[in-house]
C-alpha cells in the first residue's frame, strides 16, 4: 500500500546558528487523505475538530529566529503522535493487535489513542472497524519517522549546547477550560507538574508570555501529553514544555476559521520565540537528579 502523504511532516532548520530550543507542532496537520474521508462518518469540517488549528503558522517564524521547527502534515484524526506508539483500542480493529499494545490506557478508554476513535468534540470518526494492518502501517510509515526526526533535532541541540529544550505547541478549545474560565486564561503551560523541565525553564516562558500581556496558568487542565512526558528528561539535559493557546484568541471555533486576532497571536508568539530563546541562552541549567525508585 502506497503512503497517503508525499511528506507526512516538515522539518525546518535555521540557515545560521541553531539555538537550543526545538519547536514542535504535532496536531496542526490539515492534509486529509481520501482514504480517511471515505472511511469516516464525518464530513471534512467534522474531522477538523481535532486540529490544533494553524498552530504551525502561529510559530512558523521559529527557524527564521534561529530555532528548528517540526510540523505534522497528517491530521490528528488520522494519527496522534502525542501518544505512545501502540495505544490502540481493540474495539476499533478487525484482527488481533500485537501483544505489546497498550489497550488499557485512559487515553484509549477516552477514544483518543494513537489511532483516535473520536474527534475533539466526541464524535466517532469511522463507519466501521479498520484492519489491524492499517493501524500498524500508519505507525511504521508516519509515527516512527516523526519521532525519529524529533529525537534527531533534540540530540542535535543537546550536542551543540549541552542542553535541549522542547516546546510542544498546541491550541485548546476555550470550552475545555470550564464555564467562564476560558475568558480568563489565554495560555496553559505544562511541565508535568514540575517533572519534564527545570523550574527556571517554565518560569522564563511564563515571564515572557505575561510580559506580552497573556494570562497564563500552569498544568491545569493540560500538564503535557506523551511527547512532554517522554522527551522531558531534565536529568539528561533535555527539557520539555507544552504550550496550549486558547483558540478563542485567534479563531472562530465553530466555523474553524481565523478571525482578526490571528495576526496578533502570530506576532506575539514570534516575540515569545525570540525572547524565550534569549532567556534560555543566559541560563545555567543544572542537571536535575534522577527521582528515587
Amino acid at each position: 500500500m502506497s503512503p497517503p502523504f508525499v511528506r507526512p511532516f516538515e522539518v525546518s532548520l535555521p540557515r545560521g546558528s541553531v539555538g537550543a530550543v526545538v519547536y514542535n507542532s504535532p496536531h496542526s496537520g490539515r492534509i486529509y487523505p481520501e482514504s480517511l474521508r471515505a472511511s469516516s462518518r464525518l464530513d471534512h469540517r467534522g474531522l477538523r475538530r481535532s486540529e490544533d488549528f494553524m498552530m504551525d503558522v502561529v510559530v512558523e517564524r521559529a527557524p527564521e529566529l534561529g530555532f528548528p521547527l517540526l510540523v505534522a502534515n497528517f491530521p490528528r484524526a488520522y494519527l496522534d503522535v502525542n501518544r505512545e506508539p501502540y495505544e490502540l483500542d481493540p474495539r476499533m480493529f478487525d484482527g488481533r493487535l500485537p501483544s505489546f499494545a497498550n489497550t488499557r490506557s485512559l487515553r484509549v478508554a477516552g477514544g483518543l489513542g494513537t489511532i483516535p476513535k473520536i474527534v475533539g468534540d466526541g464524535q466517532d470518526i469511522y463507519r466501521s472497524r479498520l484492519p489491524v494492518a492499517e493501524a500498524l502501517l500508519r505507525i511504521e510509515q508516519i509515527y516512527k519517522p516523526y519521532h525519529a526526526a524529533l529525537r534527531n533535532l533534540l540530540d542535535g541541540a543537546l550536542l551543540a549546547h549541552g542542553e535541549a529544550i522542547l516546546v510542544d505547541c498546541h491550541s485548546m478549545p476555550s470550552a475545555s477550560l470550564g464555564p467562564g474560565v476560558g475568558d480568563h486564561v489565554d495560555i496553559v503551560l505544562g511541565d508535568r507538574f514540575g517533572v519534564s523541565c527545570a523550574p527556571q525553564v517554565i518560569a522564563a516562558a511564563e515571564d515572557v508570555l505575561q510580559g506580552l500581556g497573556f494570562r497564563v496558568t500552569r498544568n491545569r487542565p493540560y500538564a503535557g501529553g506523551f511527547i512532554t512526558e517522554h522527551y522531558g528528561q531534565p536529568q539528561a539535559g533535555v527539557h520539555a514544555l507544552q504550550i496550549e493557546i486558547n483558540r478563542s484568541l485567534y479563531m472562530d471555533e465553530a466555523a474553524i476559521e481565523m478571525h482578526e486576532g490571528f495576526g496578533r497571536i502570530r506576532e506575539a508568539m514570534s516575540l515569545f520565540i525570540a525572547r524565550f530563546g534569549a532567556a534560555v541562552e543566559s541560563m545555567t541549567l543544572r542537571r536535575m537528579p534522577m527521582a528515587a525508585e
